[in-house]
């Protein structure tokens, strides 16, 4: 029964892939829900829950809703609880320029971050656009928020601030390429976020993925995630790194 446990936990299936919001389908969804427990000298507790969706309301619109949900306790320390949701409207994705409206609601118990969102809008430039091949660019500005649970930074000029304000440029390159004979699928979603009026208020995070089909709604995938934010308070680190194994499950080809 460990066995089995120690591989949901590393080897989990994650019920979604990367959504190509100019796809004719009409609907795209997927669903995940993996999770760990073990009890004796050593207590772990671990739920993960992501969702993802794509449709058309009206005849020329796409929206795109992805949403997660983390829980990580450690002999009954809390490690982790973080909620993250983006929500995307896009207009005429079908064509190689189209503008898009966002709005990013999160929290993150690590970063002692209460709540964050973010308003605003852009454009994409689609690079390259085929059916199992695809390039796109963005740009996009928006205002952002973040309520945090304590005023300690490692700026000491944001030292008393609850909340910090600001308006942000975002550079997006989101990708996906089958290779080898259609053997191998690449992907990646990389963003640059900083902020328009401070110079030391910035993140980042790159997602790469590489995924062998096994099965045309199933695929073997590695994937690397780095992510880094400039303000953390104080003593937390400014970088993450996360490397899973696992498995794409989807509802289209």
């Amino acid at each position: 029964m460990k066995n089995l446990l120690f591989y949901l936990l590393f080897f989990p299936i994650f019920l979604s892939a990367q959504i190509n919001e100019s796809d004719t389908l009409r609907v795209k969804a997927s669903l995940s829900l993996t999770g760990f427990y073990q009890s004796g000298n050593v207590e772990t507790l671990i739920f993960r829950a992501k969702s993802d969706l794509s449709f058309k309301p009206w005849k020329d619109w796409v929206f795109k809703n992805q949403n997660s949900y983390v829980f990580q306790e450690f002999g009954k320390a809390k490690a982790d609880e973080d909620i993250l949701s983006l929500n995307f409207l896009y207009l005429n994705p079908e064509r190689k320029i189209y503008p898009f409206v966002l709005g990013f609601v999160s929290t993150n118990f690590r970063r002692e971050i209460d709540l964050r969102y973010l308003l605003g809008a852009g454009a994409t430039f689609q690079i390259l656009s085929k059916k199992n091949n695809w390039l796109k660019f963005s740009v996009s500005s928006e205002y952002e928020q973040t309520d945090f649970s304590e005023t300690t930074f490692n700026y000491s000029e944001y030292n008393g601030n609850q909340s910090i304000n600001t308006l942000r440029g975002t550079i997006w390159v989101n990708g996906k390429y089958h290779v080898f004979k259609e053997k191998v699928i690449l992907n990646h979603e990389i963003y640059f976020q900083p902020s328009l009026e401070q110079s030391n208020n910035f993140r980042w995070q790159a997602d790469l993925g590489l995924e062998l089909p096994i099965w045309k709604y199933l695929n073997f995938k590695i994937n690397y995630r780095h992510t880094y934010e400039s303000i953390v308070i104080e003593n937390q680190k400014q970088e993450d790194k996360f490397l899973t194994f696992g498995f794409t499950l989807k509802s289209y080809q």
